[in-house]
């Protein structure tokens, strides 16, 4: 069996109306979809988290020639040859991701040659469903006053749906998310609570706002500072209770044993369609559990990035183990995305907030070729 055919897909959707975070504000989604093909006709499809016009760049023009011809059911030889190809000058970065992409499509197509789904070739499947949290709460263009009744207003609406456990958005000046830490802990008063500052603290900031995460019992404090500086997450662990989660802008198993072995992280984050795909990812939980750290990765995409996010949890269990398996949480992105939620034929199950394992060979979803259409910006061909 042989690579025969490397193609990749820019998807785009403009949005109906901006929404943001603490960094910047979305008016549209964008992804790269990567599909590979074997010689007998076999297709794998991966998705790359990031920017997509450069991702289709490094796929089509630097890894994508070098893969034609080899067997694309070595996927652990594959990825380091990949990484061997663009060491000297790219431990990370874009060209990680777009071998992250790479990388799913080749599990995606392995299981359909081996007639196995994506859990099983990672070892084996612990549950069958995966709980889901919300994602949303992003910020608006609005008076902090209103944005913050309608922030609760969508938060009890996922409560209502059968959400949980969901995670706000904070970041945006201390003042209001402390505000609205507290307000939607009075509005949900028995929901597991998060929040994600996506690094817009400094040290004496996310000391502050944690305290108050700390007082109101959330379950996690995610990204309160720079990924730059691992030591100050452990300087801000020593002084809250509050969990600290991190690791969506890691990547690798070197990235995040630098990371992790600094000592302030509790929750290790990587995405799948980042961090180096499916093969890196599992590393990376083998390096967290070695240090006892839980991993719940972060999921922001199409189906694909799910897909290979909900078998990563249904494959893992929860440091140190336990007779009652427990601990998986999946996270679903509740933003506007006609790319997560028109382009598959089959998509994941979800049915009151909770994600089924796909069961059918490799990923289990189908992308709709048709709908494809709708969405590409540009497509790129290597035989």
């Amino acid at each position: 069996m042989k690579i025969d055919c490397i193609r990749t897909h820019h998807l785009r959707h403009r949005l109906d109306a901006p929404f943001g975070f603490s960094q910047w504000y979305y008016d549209t989604r964008n992804t790269l979809l990567v599909e590979i093909i074997a010689d007998d006709g076999t297709t794998g499809w991966g998705e790359c988290y990031g920017p997509a016009e450069v991702y289709q760049a490094a796929i089509s023009s630097f890894y994508g020639p070098r893969l034609l011809g080899l067997d694309p059911l070595a996927t652990d030889r594959l990825w380091h040859d990949m990484w061997q190809w663009s060491l000297d000058f790219a431990r990370g970065g874009i060209m990680m991701g777009a071998m992250s992409g790479i990388d799913i499509a080749l599990w995606d197509l392995k299981g359909k040659t081996l007639g196995l789904s994506v859990s099983e070739l990672m070892g084996g499947r612990y549950r069958d469903t995966v709980p889901g949290y919300a994602t949303g709460m992003y910020f608006k263009d609005m008076p902090e006053d209103a944005l913050s009744e309608s922030l609760i207003a969508e938060a009890v609406g996922y409560r209502e749906q059968g959400f949980k456990a969901m995670k706000i958005k904070i970041g945006k000046n201390p003042a209001f998310d402390v505000r609205l830490i507290a307000a939607m802990r009075e509005a949900l008063p028995h929901t597991t609570l998060m929040a994600d500052a996506n690094h817009a603290y400094d040290l004496p900031e996310a000391v502050r706002v944690g305290q108050v995460l700390d007082k109101h019992n959330y379950a996690w404090f995610e990204e309160p500072l720079s990924p730059e500086f691992e030591l100050q997450y452990r300087q801000l662990r020593e002084k809250l209770d509050v969990p600290l989660a991190t690791g969506e802008c890691e990547q690798t198993r070197y990235g995040f044993q630098r990371l992790l072995s600094a000592g302030g992280v509790q929750i290790a984050q990587p995405d799948l369609a980042y961090c180096g795909g499916i093969s890196e990812a599992l590393k990376i939980r083998s390096v967290a559990s070695s240090l006892g750290i839980n991993v719940v990765p972060h999921c922001w995409g199409t189906m694909l990035s799910l897909a290979a996010a909900t078998h990563f949890l249904a494959s893992g269990y929860r440091e140190p183990g336990r007779a009652e398996v427990g601990g998986a949480i999946l996270e679903l992105d509740r933003t506007p995305n006609p790319l997560r939620d028109e382009l598959f034929e089959v998509p994941v199950t979800i049915e009151d907030a909770t994600a089924r394992v796909p069961t059918a060979s490799g990923l289990g979803v189908i992308v709709d070729r048709t709908a494809l259409q709708a969405f590409r910006v540009k497509e790129t061909e290597i035989r």
